[in-house]
């Protein structure tokens, strides 16, 4: 194998840089093959828009945060939008492997979450030989312990958290911060037992805005002032559905965000207490990666050529108890990761119910 393609799909998150300087220094170093830098996703493998990544061109990517190939979540090869609004999606993946055949690409190392390894999935049934790696800061791909991305997001959510409290004790309010996360509670979780807050909301455990409410209301009869609450932006009442912001027109997809407002609207309601929310938002997304992600994206990254010069194609690496491994990219996108009292997340969430943390349901 003398050439390989690397795509990024999907949101952008802190390590995708990471993934290219380690495949590119991986592929030039042990096996002298070339990397091709395919632009903004598969929209750039569509229209044929490619370029020449060399060891110089990765000198410093590590520690950047983004994607210097671009990125894009609305160009599905499969569901392409028509010519004109309402028009039936036009399946135009062919044209990916049509590009990917004359571009003379051996291999083809996909960067992304569950809708971009999806598709990539899709592809390499159709013939392209593809490696994925799995990026989402929402840690939600159940093949994998960590994706990388994940604990960059927490670390700037977390440290939201610690500013938010100066301000809750100084002014004496309830201060709500709302993270990404989407279906998934493990920023959530995470950032809010390493930020002491006092309530979690995810939406794996629906919540009952009384029992929030009394939270507060107990921390101000313990002498507390201030309260801090985390939530997920696809946290929900009991019997109520997620907050959603707008649908997207192309994919479908409904934006979520709101839920903090809705929060903050509810305990008004019921407490006579000042409430603020901070909606944290893409802030998630950028910045520098925090070492565990530079890492973990490097190896990822190496581990992914190796795969490709073996000839083992349509397989995902991943983590699995502190080894890199490789697993049948179709099976590994299968299922999504949630938090599951019974499962993975278990631990996590009886260690915050011991601190005292409340999740809305009791």
């Amino acid at each position: 194998m003398k050439r390989i393609g690397v795509l990024t799909g999907g949101g952008d998150a802190p390590g995708l840089n990471a993934v290219l300087r380690a495949v590119v220094r991986t592929a030039e170093r042990v096996y002298g093959a070339e990397v091709i830098g395919i632009l903004d996703g598969f929209k750039g493998l569509l229209d044929g828009r490619f370029r020449h990544v060399g060891g110089q061109d990765v000198r410093e990517l590590i520690r950047m945060g983004g994607t210097v190939l671009g990125t894009t979540n609305r160009d599905n090869p499969f569901a392409c939008p028509g010519e004109n609004p309402g028009d039936t999606p036009i399946d135009r993946s062919a044209e990916c492997l049509e590009n990917a055949r004359k571009a003379g690409f051996d291999a083809l190392i996909i960067i992304g979450g569950d809708g971009t390894l999806r598709i990539a999935s899709d592809l390499g049934r159709q013939g392209l030989n593809v490696i994925g790696v799995p990026k989402t800061i929402d840690n939600d791909l159940a093949s994998t312990d960590y994706t990388f991305g994940f604990w960059t997001a927490i670390d700037t959510a977390t440290e939201a958290l610690d500013r938010l409290r100066d301000t809750a004790e100084s002014h004496h309010r309830v201060m709500i911060l709302e993270v990404m996360g989407r279906h998934a509670g493990w920023i959530a979780l995470h950032a809010g037992i390493a930020g002491a807050a006092d309530v979690i909301l995810i939406p794996e455990i629906p919540y009952d805005p009384h029992s929030v409410a009394k939270t507060v209301v107990r921390c101000q009869e313990r002498g507390r002032a201030s309260s801090l609450l985390v939530v997920a932006e696809g946290a929900m009442p009991r019997g109520g559905e997620m907050a959603v912001v707008a649908v997207d027109a192309i994919t479908g997809v409904k934006r979520l965000g709101g839920a903090g407002e809705r929060l903050a609207r509810e305990l008004e309601a019921l407490t006579r207490c000042d409430v603020r929310v901070t909606v944290l938002g893409h802030l998630q997304r950028g910045g520098s990666p925090v070492a565990f992600d530079r890492i973990l994206a490097t190896r990822f990254g190496e581990a992914a050529v190796h795969v490709a010069m073996a000839g083992r194609f349509n397989r995902m690496i991943r983590l699995a108890d502190g080894c890199i491994e490789d697993v049948d990219l179709e099976e590994a996108v299968r299922k999504v990761k949630l938090v599951d009292p019974s499962g993975p997340g278990g631990a996590l969430l009886k260690s915050a119910r011991a601190l005292g943390i409340a999740f809305g349901d009791e």
